[in-house]
């Protein structure tokens, strides 16, 4: 598994991420057995990177991941997790509820340091807090020895830059947005990159979308986006195919990104995503897909406050 370096932080992290999110059930019910063996799964095949968050299953995730990491070689993995967004309606960016929430973390994670604490969902805050109190209460927990980088995380890629340009952060990570439906993250990187970010991409199956399953029905993109989406897996299936290989495959062949996160509960589907990164893209089928999804490409949804989306101006 290729490593990269995560920035200017000095980590090294596998081009491809473990997206922890599952281990919360957010996709659905699991055994916890089979959550661990993922993650050793997922170690025995050179990942290194694991993200995780307090929102995921109400901590369910991060407490899952703490029990699979347990008696695991500290300096053998690269651990994130968020801090702000704990509930579907429940944000908290002051300073104390972050620095709270960060030891609350490493119990749960069974750590004394994380390598990367990230403002979840900046979207739903007040960005000023966010620039004035949230962020610089994080770089007092780094200056502590607490957790060695700090990044935010979000959906609109204009919020996410309007607080990457008024205060330093380590990386910016945001979703469903380099994708084969949804390219904008690969124009903002250069943006981020000027302000000294890495950009971490996570979600590359759009949340479910691009997969042969039906997504859940919580999944906020608009009807036509979800449409073609199946459409694009019909085809795949017609050619014998899979369109979830076709979307990682493209995620990771053409992103320029620090690393890739996919979110798996399962140890098979940990191995069948590393097969997949090491076979080369299918240029014919990929080209039949992007057909496909053509009349919705680049077509999201808004998300977070209404004060924060006109920031969505393209760079």
């Amino acid at each position: 598994m290729r490593r990269r370096t995560l920035g200017a932080t000095g980590l090294e992290v596998s081009a491809l991420g473990f997206g922890a999110s599952p281990l919360g059930s957010v996709y659905g019910a699991f055994a916890e057995p089979d959550g661990i063996d993922a993650v050793h799964t997922a170690l025995d095949l050179g990942i290194s990177f694991f993200d995780v968050s307090p929102y995921y299953g109400a901590t369910l995730a991060e407490t899952v991941l703490g029990k699979a990491l347990r008696g695991v070689d500290r300096t053998g993995y690269v651990l994130a997790t968020k801090a702000g967004r704990y509930g579907d309606d429940d944000f908290d960016f002051s300073a104390d509820r972050v620095k709270r929430s960060v030891h609350e973390s490493l119990k749960r994670l069974g750590t004394d340091h994380l390598d990367l604490i990230q403002c979840h969902d900046v979207e739903f805050g007040n960005l000023a807090q966010i620039v004035h109190e949230t962020l610089p209460a994080l770089r007092e927990l780094q200056d502590a020895g607490l957790v060695r980088a700090v990044g935010i995380t979000g959906y609109p890629l204009g919020a996410l830059h309007h607080v990457a340009t008024r205060i330093p952060v380590d990386t910016v990570m945001s979703y469903c947005q380099y994708t084969l439906q949804d390219r904008r993250l690969a124009r903002w990187t250069p943006e981020f990159a000027r302000v000294g970010a890495a950009v971490i991409n996570a979600s590359p199956l759009a949340m479910g979308a691009l997969t042969e399953r039906e997504p859940a029905s919580w999944h906020p993109a608009p009807a036509p986006v979800l449409e073609r989406c199946a459409a694009a897996a019909a085809l795949c299936r017609a050619r014998g195919t899979d369109l979830a290989r076709l979307a990682v495959q493209f995620a990771f062949a053409t992103g320029d990104f620090a690393s890739t996160v996919i979110g798996t509960s399962s140890a098979q589907k940990v191995r069948r995503t590393v097969e997949w990164v090491a076979q080369p893209l299918d240029s014919d089928l990929l080209h039949a897909v992007e057909e496909c999804l053509a009349p919705v490409r680049d077509q999201g949804w808004f998300n977070g406050r209404p004060e924060n989306q006109h920031l969505e101006a393209r760079p």
